[in-house]
Parts: C-alpha cells; structure tokens; sequence
C-alpha cells in the first residue's frame, strides 16, 4: 500500500477551534482550523457547535466527568484491541467535507470507515493519529474562502480570530 503522502495528501494538524457570529446577528458558527506543520495552507471547516465543543475541550487537555460520544469511540476500538492508524479528509459530499478514518483490528487487519470530517478529526486529536487531507480539498476551501459572501468572510476570519477557550468560574 503506498504511503499517503505519496498519492498527494498533505499532512495536517488541528491548530485550533473558533466560534465567530455576524455583528447585530444571535447566530455563533463554529469553525476548526487545520494547519499544514511544515507550510503555510489551511484548511478551515464549518463544524457543528457540539463537535466544536468537544474538540475545544480536547485540544485544551479539559475532561469531562463522564465519556462523551469520541470518548467512548476511543475506548471501543481499544477494548476491541484495535486502533486507529490515520485519518484522511478526502472528498466533498453534497457541500460538505468527508472523511475516512482508517482503523486497524486486533488481527492487523486495516479497515476504512467513512465518517464527517467533524467525527474524524475529534477521534484523530483524542487518540493521536496522524491526519491528511486531498489537495482538492485544500483548493476547494481557498475557492469558498474567496469573494464577498458574509460565509467567506467568516471563513477567513476563522484563520486569525482567537481559539474558543475554557475556564472554571472559580480559576
């Protein structure tokens, strides 16, 4: 099987999770930011304020006080003494980004599950795995990125607006 970066994904790391909203407006939209460790693109995703927030929480090493869903899909594949070996954003269905994370079973056997990109990524993050992206996709998200729309903007906006961050009230 050839290595992924030899069939042109690019390797990338979640650099940070960002909630913006429109001036005047009561709608926040949750963005993740990925980065390319050793290049300047960056891929930005419109996720789901749950999954924001679970992200969030992990990326800043918070706990919960009970397993949340990525959680308790962690624990599975390790009970089933698998483990999760990449993860690749690799196409775009109806708008939105998809993904495949690629699991191995307790046999070494490599099994691709098809997932949103949102699901796949707070998996990555949790566990540690290494995470690709298509150049296509790459080109697809400079190209919504572009032009004059209020969804560009805050999409550009997601590149240099601050992480979403957490704190207890008594710290």
């Amino acid at each position: 099987m050839p290595a992924v970066t030899d069939t042109g994904f690019v390797p990338m790391r979640v650099s940070k999770v960002t909630a913006l909203g429109l001036p005047g407006g009561d709608h926040i939209s949750c963005y993740v930011v990925l980065d390319e460790p050793d290049g300047d693109r960056h891929l930005v995703i419109l996720i789901g304020q749950e999954q924001a927030l679970d992200l969030a929480f992990t990326l800043q090493g918070k706990d919960w006080p009970r397993p949340r869903t990525y959680q308790f899909m962690a624990a599975l594949v390790r009970a089933l003494d698998g483990r999760i070996r990449e993860v690749r954003l690799d196409r775009v269905v109806d708008g939105a980004y998809a993904a495949m994370v690629a699991m191995e079973d307790a046999a070494g056997v490599e099994r691709g599950i098809d997932a949103r990109s949102s699901d796949a990524l707070n998996l990555a993050v949790l566990v540690g795995a290494p995470i690709y992206v298509g150049p296509e996709m790459l080109d697809d998200c400079a190209r919504r990125m572009e032009g004059d729309s209020p969804e560009a903007a805050m999409a550009r906006d997601a590149l240099t607006a601050g992480p979403m961050t957490f704190a207890r009230m008594d710290e």
